[in-house]
């Protein structure tokens, strides 16, 4: 097993960080650092001795922060930031069809499977409506809080 990154590397962090309550003086769940940070790695350990993690500090919230390796990229990689990260739940913004055949009415609320940094044109994400995932964009995504027009938020 051996580290993408070394020592003194400045890397970036591709998703939120939120503390799962190893982080002192935080509340877990908390964020610790925002999806798109950078910091430089301080330290390369292990975990379960099959999982690299890395203390990174990122020094625009003067945080020390381990990360695993999937979650970090090099800070010179191309980076496209999104709204929206896997396991946020959204809401449809617009009707989804399939084949001519609505399958996402207006407002259904799904899951975020997995960002789709690399698409043409824009951000799309893998998001599950029911028992079908659907490559979506992001601007035909709401933020689940975020009411369909006419209506309060919960």
């Amino acid at each position: 097993m051996l580290p993408r990154f070394e020592y003194g590397d400045t890397v970036r962090v591709i998703r939120n960080v939120r503390n799962d309550g190893t982080y002192p003086g935080l509340s877990t769940g908390d964020l610790l650092v925002r999806r798109g940070s950078v910091g430089t790695v301080i330290e390369i350990g292990t975990f379960l001795q099959d999982q690299l993690i890395y203390s990174v500090h990122f020094l625009d919230n003067g945080r020390i922060v381990g990360c695993r390796e999937e979650e970090l990229i090099d800070a010179d990689a191309a980076w496209t930031p999104s709204r929206f990260e896997s396991r946020e739940r959204v809401r449809a913004g617009r009707a989804l069809a399939l084949r001519g055949q609505i399958v996402a009415p207006r407002g259904t609320v799904g899951e975020i499977l997995s960002v789709l940094r690399d698409s043409p044109g824009a951000v799309h994400y893998h998001v599950i409506f029911g028992d079908r995932v659907l490559a979506v964009p992001e601007a035909a995504l709401e933020a689940i809080d975020q009411a369909p027009p006419g209506e309060v938020p919960a």
